[in-house]
């Protein structure tokens, strides 16, 4: 699947991600897009998937209007050590995330 990790989301987290073409938002040059403009971008470039720590995304756009599935990593911290334990569940979660729908993967 191709992944893209959000601004918010530690970037070396993207090489832990294994079996899945990850791109980061400040690779594809998207850091300074925001919410709904970025889903947007994702969308049309082909990506199946969207990573976030933003837990206030859900609230702030209708992800259903989305064809992306979108995957909220919930940990103690946004911190790299932290997101790094969810890996796991993560990669266990990306295969059934619906798309235009918020899946939360978390410990």
């Amino acid at each position: 699947m191709k992944v893209l990790l959000d601004a918010c989301v530690d970037r070396h987290l993207a090489s832990n991600i294994e079996g899945h073409d990850v791109s980061t938002a400040h690779q594809m040059h998207w850091s300074d897009v925001r919410n709904g403009a970025l889903l947007t971008l994702a969308t049309t470039n082909g990506f199946d998937a969207f990573v976030t720590v933003d837990r206030n995304l859900s609230f702030q756009q209708n992800l259903s209007r989305y064809e992306i599935a979108i995957l909220l990593l919930r940990s103690r911290s946004n911190r790299f050590a932290d997101l790094l334990l969810l890996v796991p569940a993560f990669l266990v979660a990306m295969p059934v995330a619906r798309k235009g729908e918020l899946t939360i993967v978390e410990q």
